[in-house]
This record gives C-alpha cells, structure tokens and sequence, in this order.
C-alpha cells in the first residue's frame, strides 16, 4: 500500500511551503500553527511569521507581548505563548532529543519535527494518518506521513469517504463505507473562549476589556497581566 500512497502523493499532494525545508524552527511553527487552524489560513501567516521571526533565536529573544500580537488571528493563544517557551529553550539548551520535552510540545508535534526536520524513522500520527491506518489496517512506514496526512484531509474523509478516487480503494476492507460523525467542539460563537478572544483583542488594540472573568482567565494563562486597574500584555 506504501506504493501506491506514494505514487497517489507524488501526483495530488498538496504544496505546502513548510515543505520545502528542513528547518526544524519552520517546521515547528507550521505544526503548532496548524492545530485546530485550516491550513488555507496558516500558509500566509507563518510566512510572515517566518520573515518577522526567520530563527527560533530571534523569536526566543522577542518580547512576549509582541509574540502574542503576532498571533492574533490565529486563535488558541495560549500556542503562541508555549511556541515562544519552547524557543527560548531551544535557544538556551539547543533541541532536546526527546522533542515532548519542549513547552506545549506534544506526541504528534514532536514526530513531525522528528521525522520532517531531523529525518527520524517515526510516522507522526495526527487524526487523518489514525484514520487511514485504521480504516485500511495497515501499517505504514515512516516514509509514508505526510502522503497519510493529505490522503485522510482530502480522499479519506471523516464521515463520507471518497472511496471512488483513492489510491488504496482495492485493498481497503472500509471501501464504501459510510461513518458517524465524531463529537465535534461546541459553537465558538457565545461560547467563554470568544470572550476570552474579545478581551484578549482589546488588550492588543490598547483598549481596556470589562470582562473581569475573561481578564482573569487570561491572566493565569500569562496572557496578559494587570497592573492596578490596567490590563497589559506581558513584557
């Protein structure tokens, strides 16, 4: 099956500019970027990331106020604030062998870097590449990960498979299955994280948010801090 992912990738996978490097720093940030975030919306901002911060030095030795203002639009601010720890790290100590080591740095994350930055022979398991391996079976190879990724986002999708342009259709025990849909996150829209959002923005634009619940909860995050009746971002 290896093959024929491959050969299917060769010809359909998507040209994402993280792509193209080796760069561990580049690659992180597009990892941690593209959690919970379509990647039609990563593919601008980490380039402009990437040329306002182009070393993981030069991001380590950013204000964190700045950081999080570089982030805006990108949602789950709190990434942006565990992106801005691990490079700090990574400045001061260089890059762990294990990678979960760095703040906010979980298994996925760190078998991405691993195998797209540093060459490792681990396969990154991310909710497409699961979903594609249990469907089929199959074990695939490292080789194999980023073919998985693009497979699961655009053929074998998560209720209603494209079973009918898949590479991999003729070995597939699922073919022309049908799937319920998973639990989904409830609606952002009235939900605490769009307050948290509204605060978190009016803090940015200089403003002073009312929202002395959403202040709070920033706060503890280290998001943004208050000074008296004043609501900051961190130095």
């Amino acid at each position: 099956m290896d093959d024929l992912l491959l050969a299917w990738f060769a010809e359909h996978g998507r040209d994402l500019p993280w792509r193209r490097t080796h760069d561990p720093y580049a690659i992180l940030v597009s990892e941690v970027m593209s959690q919970q975030t379509q990647v039609e919306r990563v593919v601008p901002r980490w380039q402009s990331w990437l040329e306002r911060w182009p070393t993981i030095e030069a991001l380590a030795a950013a204000p964190t106020g700045d950081v999080i203002r570089g982030w805006q639009g990108l949602g789950y601010n709190r990434r942006a604030l565990s992106l801005h720890r691990a490079a700090q790290h990574v400045a001061s100590h260089g890059w762990p062998e294990d990678l979960t080591e760095l703040p906010g740095v979980g298994r996925y994350t760190a078998d991405a870097v691993a195998s797209f930055a540093f060459g490792r022979p681990v396969l990154p398991v991310d909710v497409n590449v699961r979903r594609v391996s249990e469907r089929t079976g199959h074990d695939f190879t490292p080789a194999a990960g980023q073919a998985l990724m693009d497979l699961g986002k655009t053929v074998c999708l998560a209720r209603v498979p494209r079973c009918g342009v898949c590479p991999l259709a003729a070995g597939c025990p699922s073919r022309g299955r049908r799937f319920e849909p998973s639990r989904r996150q409830g609606p952002f829209e009235g939900s605490f994280r769009q307050r948290r959002a509204a605060a978190l923005r009016a803090v940015v634009a200089g403003s002073q948010p009312r929202d002395a619940e959403a202040v709070a909860a920033l706060e503890r995050d280290g998001l943004v801090r208050v000074d008296g009746d004043t609501v900051l971002l961190p130095d």
